[in-house]
């Protein structure tokens, strides 16, 4: 069925930090919105050597059973890939989980990956790139290579768990995070409703 709606491009990006799960969520949920009962996204998946490491030892799932999430996957090293050009519209990008590695690489602007080339481009084009970081404790090149990329438009939005809305185990958890993220992307969902006080009318 032709709905006439033409689905926007999301990039996510998956390195070798631990909460791979975060990432497996968030392709799920992208796949399943939909406008006029057609997709409302395009899902671009770039999957580092360490991420799939941490997919396959979080989540015992192979690189395919993540990829059958996607709509286009590339090569860590495929820099002819569209999303490594300005000139590819993409709405936004996540990189979930972000290896500090990554975070490092997206700082200096270094583009040695598809990964940092897609985040360089998000930033040069002016256009919506959250960073899902992963690391405890933060050493100062940590924050500073944080601070840059906030000061260049990046959005640094570390997978914090909250519990105010009561979470009643592992999964509510990391939907609040992935909800919170993707709103952050501009992508409306119901899995973090707004806080409305302790005694909403």
């Amino acid at each position: 069925m032709n709905t006439g709606v033409t689905p926007s491009n999301i990039v996510v990006g998956i390195t070798g930090a631990t909460g791979a799960l975060y990432a497996l969520r968030i392709l799920q949920v992208l796949r399943s919105l939909t406008d006029q009962g057609a997709p409302r996204f395009r899902v671009h998946v770039v999957i580092s050597k360490a991420g799939l490491i941490s997919c396959q030892h979080e989540l015992a799932i192979s690189r395919r059973a993540l990829l059958d999430w996607a709509d286009e996957s590339y090569g860590i090293d495929d820099i002819t890939a569209p999303i490594a050009s300005g000139s590819f519209p993409v709405a936004a990008m996540v990189i979930a989980p972000c290896s500090m590695k990554t975070l490092a690489s997206v700082a200096l602007g270094l583009s040695d990956n598809l990964i940092a080339r897609a985040a360089d481009v998000m930033l040069k084009e002016r256009r919506k790139l959250v960073v899902m970081t992963r690391e405890t404790p933060l050493n100062n090149a940590h924050l500073k290579n944080m601070l840059a990329v906030s000061e260049m438009g990046g959005i640094i939005s570390p997978p914090m768990p909250s519990f105010y809305h009561h979470p009643s185990d592992i999964a509510q958890i990391v939907d609040h995070s992935v909800g919170r993220v993707l709103a952050q992307m501009g992508i409306d969902t119901d899995l973090a409703p707004p806080w409305r006080g302790l005694n909403p009318s």
